[in-house]
């Protein structure tokens, strides 16, 4: 599939306090509110974000065990994924990123002593990806609905029982290439404001919000950027 580009971002104000290590209960919210805030219509204004994702969609061959295999005889293992992609008749693996350009103006800023900024830049960074991963959902979502399918939540590589290590396949069967996103020995994706994602097609497919992922995560009582549930 062609790179899509220029993706519009909702970024949501609770998500992106959150990703500041500001949720709802701190007592830091009030104070750095508006600072945050500015400086999300200072990048939004700048040029530093850049939103764009690559995506192909393969037929599943079989499921079973730890192992969801495509036709053609591509393998993707965990756990997880038979457990939570049941049904599927087809897998959309995609890879999206904001670019490098908020990374490197963070780093700047911590050369600069500036490391206040400096956090907040990254904060706003990773709240615009999950702001992006939510938009490539809803556009996998709208393909998938011209073929009378639904679509499953997302999982990512290094989810529980969706090991790090299958970021690397999942990187062969997807041209992240073609959106400047590589893979490094270790797994983890550069630049670093990016993300793979895995969704599931069919004709009935169980969904997920982010809230209930965070939910069921091992980390949930202590990541300070958890996504409450509300209940």
């Amino acid at each position: 599939m062609p790179a899509l580009r220029d993706i519009p971002l909702e970024i949501r104000e609770d998500e992106l306090l959150s990703r500041q290590g500001m949720g709802e209960h701190s007592g830091r919210r009030a104070g750095m509110r508006e600072r945050v805030l500015e400086l999300l219509h200072e990048v939004e204004g700048s040029g530093l974000l850049q939103p764009s994702m690559v995506f192909e969609i393969y037929p599943v061959a079989r499921m079973e065990d730890e192992v969801l295999e495509l036709e053609g005889g591509a393998t993707l293992r965990g756990r997880l994924l038979p457990a939570a992609l049941e049904g599927a008749r087809e897998l959309a693996l995609l890879v999206c990123t904001i670019g490098p350009g908020v990374e490197e103006e963070s780093t700047a800023c911590f050369s600069r002593n500036k490391s206040l900024r400096g956090l907040l830049m990254d904060g706003i960074g990773s709240a615009a990806v999950d702001a992006l991963a939510r938009q490539c959902c809803l556009i996998i979502m709208e393909r998938a609905s011209t073929r009378g399918y639904e679509t499953s939540g997302p999982l990512s590589p290094g989810m529980p029982g969706f090991p790090l290590s299958e970021q690397r396949p999942l990187f062969e069967l997807v041209p992240a290439a073609e959106i400047g996103v590589s893979l490094m020995e270790s797994g983890i994706m550069s630049p670093r404001k990016s993300e793979s994602l895995v969704i599931g097609m069919g004709p009935e497919m169980a969904t997920w919000t982010r809230e209930e992922l965070c939910a069921h995560c091992p980390l949930r009582q202590t990541c300070p950027y958890r996504i409450e549930t509300g209940e």
